[in-house]
């Protein structure tokens, strides 16, 4: 089931975020500061994405996405780049049967075709083996781009009903990568950088942005409950205005 665009369907508000979007920032400059070579940066990383994962399963998230690998990504030092596949590779093979055991859904959206024939075909396999797992669903976007997600939803769209020229939001929803879930509540980039780099344009339209100094490393349980808390701080309004949500919160009974 696909979910509508907030822009036609007011969501329901829950106090902790249905589905968190997450872009991991500052891997490099973490282990520059120190003195280390960036790898030990996304090693670290990759650490911080478990812990967050446990976190966000203990805290009740239904969907955390976490943005591991851009399509401009491509433009790093060829080693650099490299050694993000192998850490790919090694962290499916690591990963994918705990997450299996504690009924984790996971997922990988963006352009794989990019990606070498056993890359794909471990990503592939780990998505059946954790398909029907309801407990949370990670998600990895790797080789994505908001752009790329829009064009290739509008390709399939209109691929799909040659004869029809104008189209709604509702007809293109089901195309988009992420039409499995409902649009991210609470976006987080950590890394001090405050901009969505070109991650879920189209999903982000009504989601509550969260940016911290930290970098992903350092990242753990309790930055998230802060992000969290600052979260349940906000007045998500939707385009109405505060009058009007108070006028839905019932009188308490005396």
């Amino acid at each position: 089931m696909t979910s509508s665009s907030s822009t036609q369907v007011v969501p329901d508000v829950a106090l902790v975020p249905r589905h968190v979007a997450i872009i991991m920032d500052g891997n490099g400059r973490w282990a520059t500061k120190r003195f280390m070579p960036r790898v030990a940066g996304h090693v670290k990383g990759v650490e911080a994405v478990r812990g967050i994962v446990e976190a966000c399963a203990k805290q009740g998230v239904e969907y955390v996405t976490f943005f591991a690998f851009s399509s401009e990504n491509w433009r790093r030092p060829q080693d650099e780049v490299s050694l993000l596949m192998r850490l790919f590779m090694t962290a499916l093979e690591r990963e994918v049967a705990k997450m299996h055991a504690n009924g984790i859904r996971l997922k990988i959206v963006g352009d794989l075709s990019r990606f070498d024939d056993k890359l794909q075909n471990m990503i592939a396999s780990a998505e059946r083996k954790t398909a029907a797992n309801t407990r949370l669903t990670v998600t990895i976007c790797a080789n994505y781009g908001g752009r790329w997600d829009i064009m290739q939803a509008v390709n399939k769209m209109v691929a799909s009903d040659p004869g029809v020229s104008d189209f709604s939001e509702e007809q293109l929803a089901p195309h988009l990568s992420l039409a499995y879930a409902p649009e991210p509540d609470l976006f987080i980039r950590t890394g001090g950088e405050e901009r969505i780099s070109n991650f879920l344009l189209w999903q982000l339209a009504y989601t509550e942005l969260y940016f911290t100094d930290t970098y992903w490393p350092d990242f753990d349980a309790a930055a998230l409950g802060l992000a969290i808390s600052s979260y349940q701080q906000r007045e998500r309004r939707f385009g109405r205005t505060s009058a009007q949500l108070n006028e839905q919160v019932p009188e308490a009974k005396c």
